[in-house]
């Protein structure tokens, strides 16, 4: 059978089960209604009946859910492939962060800077990694973000530390700002709030942190108790969604207080767990290194 034809019987599948759960729940709604009003009771209608036909609900809601947000998600539908722009004398990509304007910045393994490419996947500026206090010594980055102020910001593993660009230093291409000092910092975020999110892999924490215009750190607060937390992003409603090696992906409230973490709550196994993002209808996107794949999870 030709898949197009295979293609299309699906998608009259799929319009006609939709279709006729809207009929079907409209029309008992337009019946249950007026009687349940009008009625003291539920008829012959038992608790047993109630809660079982509530449950299934959910599923059905869930499932609808799920259906909804892979109709987004195309599989394997490639848009645009970026080849790594530094080149083959470094390993592969190791951060990235796309800002709001379109622009993607990208941090490369052993590579001592952060490339930033336009809509069209074309590098329009490249931002040298190096400290120019210390006779321009190379630092490398692991992960990037933007900050509130539309700087970049990254993590530096081998030095310890968070490193923000200050367009407006002294020198005329400005410079990396050193913040605060870390066990291992590897991923790299930015909260609902505007506040930087670290994670450390080795003490098991992610932190969270403000900057002030002198890029001093104010009102620190640290998540501990998690194994290996590799990157970070915000989540839905406020809250944050960490990576772990080899482990699960977790969420935390715009508290900091854990909510669950996604292989429990959808029954999903993970290999090792990498990047992860959460996009405008509030679902997370989690790159799976050892699968080799790209999940979404619906915000429901």
């Amino acid at each position: 059978m030709d898949y197009t034809l295979e293609d299309t019987q699906r998608k009259e599948k799929l319009l006609r089960t939709v279709y006729t759960l809207h009929i079907k729940s409209d029309a008992t709604f337009q019946k249950a209604s007026p009687l349940l009003s009008s009625h003291h009771g539920l008829g012959m209608v038992t608790e047993h009946q109630v809660h079982e036909l509530a449950e299934k609900a959910k599923v059905i809601c869930h499932d609808l859910d799920n259906i909804r947000n892979h109709l987004f998600y195309r599989q394997n539908d490639l848009i645009q492939q970026i080849p790594n722009p530094s080149g083959r004398h470094y390993r592969g990509v190791s951060g990235i962060h796309c800002a709001l304007d379109g622009s993607v910045y990208v941090t490369c393994e052993s590579a001592p800077r952060v490339h930033i490419f336009n809509r069209s996947g074309q590098v329009v500026q490249s931002l040298p990694c190096v400290e120019l206090r210390k006779k321009e010594l190379a630092f490398l980055p692991e992960d990037v973000t933007l900050t509130r102020a539309g700087t970049a910001a990254v993590t530096d593993m081998v030095n310890g530390t968070v490193r923000v660009f200050n367009h407006h230093s002294k020198f005329s291409k400005g410079e990396w700002v050193k913040i605060g000092q870390f066990c291992s910092p590897r991923g790299i975020g930015v909260d609902a709030s505007g506040k930087l999110l670290v994670t450390d892999y080795t003490e098991g924490k992610v932190h969270s942190f403000a900057l002030d215009h002198a890029f001093k750190v104010q009102g620190p607060h640290s998540v501990s108790g998690l194994c290996g937390p590799r990157y970070v992003c915000a989540a839905p409603e406020g809250g944050v969604v960490v990576s772990e090696e080899c482990g699960d992906v977790k969420l935390f409230s715009s508290s900091h207080k854990f909510l669950f973490s996604l292989g429990d709550k959808f029954g999903h196994t993970f290999g090792n767990p990498a990047g992860v993002c959460a996009d405008r209808e509030g679902n997370v996107i989690v790159a799976d290194e050892q699968h080799r794949k790209i999940h979404l999870f619906p915000r429901s």
